[in-house]
C-alpha cells in the first residue's frame, strides 16, 4: 500500500440511526433534552459543592464534583455532532476531526472509569476506617488521586489513538455508529488489523474489566467487614449510589471493548447508555439518594431569592 493509496479518504460518513427527517427530528427533540438536562443537572452538581463549605471540604463530594465535569465532557465530545448529524443528511466527518473524537472519546471515558475507582476506595476508607478518614482522604491526595486518573485516561487515549493512525484507510467511509471510536472505525482500515485488535483489546478491555471487577470487590469487601445489620444498611445506603453508576457506566463499555471487533444490532442502543444516558442519569442518582446533596441545593436555591422544595 502506497503512501497515496493511504491517504485517498479524507473524511468519514457516520451511519448515525434513521435516515428518515421525520425520525431524524423526533430524536433531536429528545437527544437535545438529553444533553440539555445533562448539562443542567451536572452543572448544578458542581455549583452546590463548590458553594457549600462542608460538601466542599468533603472528599466524596470533592469527588463528586469532579465526576460531574467529567461527564459534562464526555457527553460533550460525541452528543453535539450528533444533534448537528440529525439535521444534516450526510452526516459528514473529516478524518481529524473523527481521530480528535476518538481520542477525547477514550481519554474522558478512562479517566471517568479511573476516578470511580477512586470513589470505591473513598467509600471503603470513610467506611471501614471513619476515625482516619479525614487524614487519609486529604485534599492533597484527593487531587493526586483526581490528576492520576486524568492521567491516566491520558496515556490509555494516546496509545488507542496512535495504533489508529498509523492504520492505511483507502476503502469504505461509513463508521457504522454515530460517533468515531476504536471498533467501528479499524473496521475501515485497508489491510489485516487482527494484531491491532487483539492491542486494543487489551487496552480498552482490560482496563474496563478490571476495573469493574475491583469496584465490586471493593463494594464487597465493605459490607463484608460491616457485621452490623444498622452498618450494613448505611453502608448499602451509601454504596448503592455508586454501584449504579458503576453497573451503567462499566456494563456497557464491557460489552462494546472486551469482545472482538464485531458489529452487533444492539451496539447503537448500548453506546447511547454510556455515552448520552449515563452522564444524564449520574446527577439524578446521587442526588434523590443523598439527603445531603439535596439539603445543599435547597440552600443554594433560598439563597437564590427563589422557593422551591426539593
Amino acid at each position: 500500500m502506497d503512501k497515496n493509496q493511504t491517504e485517498e479518504v479524507r473524511e468519514f460518513v457516520l451511519a448515525g440511526f434513521s435516515h428518515r427527517p421525520h425520525i431524524e427530528k423526533g430524536l433531536f427533540v429528545l437527544f437535545l433534552f438529553f444533553y440539555v438536562s445533562t448539562w443542567v443537572g451536572n452543572v448544578l452538581i458542581m455549583v452546590t459543592v463548590a458553594s457549600d463549605k462542608h460538601l466542599n471540604s468533603s472528599p466524596m463530594y470533592f469527588l463528586l464534583g469532579n465526576l460531574s465535569f467529567l461527564d459534562l465532557c464526555y457527553s460533550t465530545v460525541t452528543t453535539p455532532k450528533l444533534l448537528a448529524d440529525f439535521l444534516d443528511n450526510e452526516k459528514l466527518i473529516p478524518y481529524d476531526q473523527c481521530i480528535m473524537q476518538l481520542f477525547f472519546l477514550h481519554f474522558v471515558g478512562a479517566a471517568e472509569m479511573f476516578l470511580l475507582t477512586v470513589m470505591a476506595y473513598d467509600r471503603d476508607v470513610a467506611i471501614c476506617r471513619p476515625l482516619h478518614y479525614t487524614t487519609i482522604m486529604s485534599r492533597g491526595l484527593c487531587c493526586a488521586l483526581v490528576a492520576a486518573s486524568w492521567m491516566g485516561g491520558f496515556v490509555h487515549s494516546t496509545v488507542q489513538t496512535i495504533l489508529t493512525i498509523r492504520l492505511p484507510f483507502c476503502g469504505p467511509k461509513q463508521v457504522d455508529n454515530f460517533f468515531c471510536d476504536v471498533p467501528p472505525v479499524i473496521k475501515l482500515a485497508c489491510g489485516d488489523t487482527f494484531v491491532i485488535e487483539l492491542l486494543m483489546i487489551s487496552n480498552s478491555g482490560l482496563i474496563s474489566t478490571s476495573s469493574f471487577v475491583v469496584l465490586v470487590s471493593s463494594y464487597t469487601t465493605i459490607l463484608v467487614k460491616i457485621r452490623s445489620k444498622e452498618g450494613r444498611r448505611k453502608a448499602l445506603s451509601t454504596c448503592g449510589s455508586h454501584l449504579m453508576v458503576v453497573t451503567l457506566f462499566f456494563g456497557p463499555c464491557i460489552f462494546i471493548y472486551a469482545r472482538p471487533f464485531s458489529t452487533f444490532s444492539v451496539d447503537k442502543l448500548v453506546s447511547v447508555l454510556y455515552n448520552v444516558i449515563t452522564p444524564m442519569l449520574n446527577p439524578l442518582i446521587y442526588t434523590l439518594r443523598n439527603k445531603e446533596v439535596k439539603s445543599a441545593m435547597q440552600k443554594l436555591w433560598d439563597r437564590s431569592g427563589l422557593t422551591w422544595k426539593i
